[in-house]
């Protein structure tokens, strides 16, 4: 197996377009173009990481969080990161990373911090929008079958829960072929009207290049007539943080409670709360203060993410419970979902969860 298959699992599900422009998520280290022996999942890459790996026989590392966010002009074997890169490429390592790709996808690291809390009916907190475009195009009617399965094997048609979505609508279709042209259809110089389905798919702006290309392949005419139209509307599945919902209102203590025993954690820090009980819940792994207006205008009662800062604290009194719950421990289920989707794809593979990635800030 080619490194380029394992890393095409992870890309399928975890769209490389739907990073943040400030990641720098993908293959870091390495080479697609290897013999894959084994994969490590990992949170962080570390020296530890690196030695268990290596110890493994797995030459794929998978982390959430990028080793490198920006470009390195020089190597040190005594700064950090250098060594562990120069770690990594003497050993012919591929260090990839599914970061923000994976906190920007409705079933990814923010799924499972709300499945960990119980909520229930999630739906993306701030949803990406202008990554959605339309393509309409015209097709004889015997063909129009064809071209939509075409389309949709290219990833085209999906909205929410459903896919092999379409919208058509039969018409007609005028044409007049040169001399140079080979019409399907009419003969050259001669006006021609021929029966038409017209088919209209959505799709996100990434598998654009593919969809056409699918198209074109499918479409039995020489010059395919299509529409490429950009939409304003919200995407479903992609953007950043989740809301949903508790099975029942909690008490505001008993929530902070849960939250630290369904986490693993000690101890949160959390602002004056709103409200007695609370109910909608959103959640953002990682640092995810710069969601805070969102949750309010969302009417969210309480947001559990990390890093929030001291000011956000005095900011969010008495309109939002704002619960930090730590970057590491409300992350760590990347580790789960990236494990989960590789063992699930590469059944026969050697895909092996990291016990020595740990949390490098300590309680006491």
């Amino acid at each position: 197996m080619k490194v380029k298959e394992v890393l095409a699992c992870l890309e399928e599900k975890f769209p490389l377009a739907y990073q943040e422009s400030y990641d720098n998520a993908g293959l870091i280290t390495g080479d697609r173009e290897a013999d894959a022996t084994g994969v490590l999942i990992c949170l962080d890459v570390s020296e530890a990481v690196v030695d268990e790996a290596l110890a493994l026989g797995a030459n794929v590392i998978v982390s959430h969080h990028p080793l490198i966010f920006q470009g390195i002009k020089k190597l040190n074997q005594g700064a950090y990161p250098d060594r562990i890169l120069i770690q990594a490429v003497r050993n012919h390592l591929n260090l990839y990373a599914c970061h923000t790709n994976a906190d920007n996808i409705k079933y990814g690291v923010n799924e499972r911090l709300a499945e960990k809390l119980g909520l229930d009916g999630t739906e993306i907190l701030s949803p990406l929008s202008g990554r959605l475009y339309k393509l309409v195009t015209f097709v004889p009617h015997q063909y129009a079958g064809r071209v939509r399965q075409a389309m949709f094997e290219a990833g085209a048609g999906h909205i929410g829960a459903y896919d092999h979505c379409s919208y058509n609508v039969e018409g007609y279709g005028t044409f007049r072929g040169s001399d140079t042209a080979n019409p399907f259809v009419g003969e050259k110089g001669i006006d021609h009207t021929e029966p038409e389905t017209r088919v209209e798919v959505i799709f996100p702006d990434y598998l654009q290049d593919k969809i056409l290309r699918h198209l074109l392949e499918a479409h039995p005419y020489e010059e395919v007539a299509y529409d490429i139209i950009p939409l304003a509307n919200p995407s479903p599945v992609a953007g950043a943080g989740l809301t949903g919902h508790l099975p029942e209102p909690m008490d505001t203590d008993a929530f902070l409670t849960m939250v630290k025993k369904a986490l693993s954690v000690q101890s949160v820090r959390y602002s004056a709360p709103a409200k007695n009980q609370v109910y909608k819940i959103a959640v953002c792994g990682g640092s995810g203060s710069f969601l805070i207006p969102a949750c309010l205008s969302a009417g969210v009662d309480a947001f559990v993410t990390a890093d929030i800062k001291y000011h956000q604290f005095i900011e969010a009194a008495g309109k939002l419970l704002l619960v930090d719950a730590g970057h590491y421990e409300t992350e760590v289920g990347a580790k789960e979902i990236f494990y989960e989707l590789l063992i699930k794809k590469l059944p026969n593979f050697a895909v092996h969860f990291s016990k020595r990635d740990f949390n490098p800030v300590n309680y006491l």
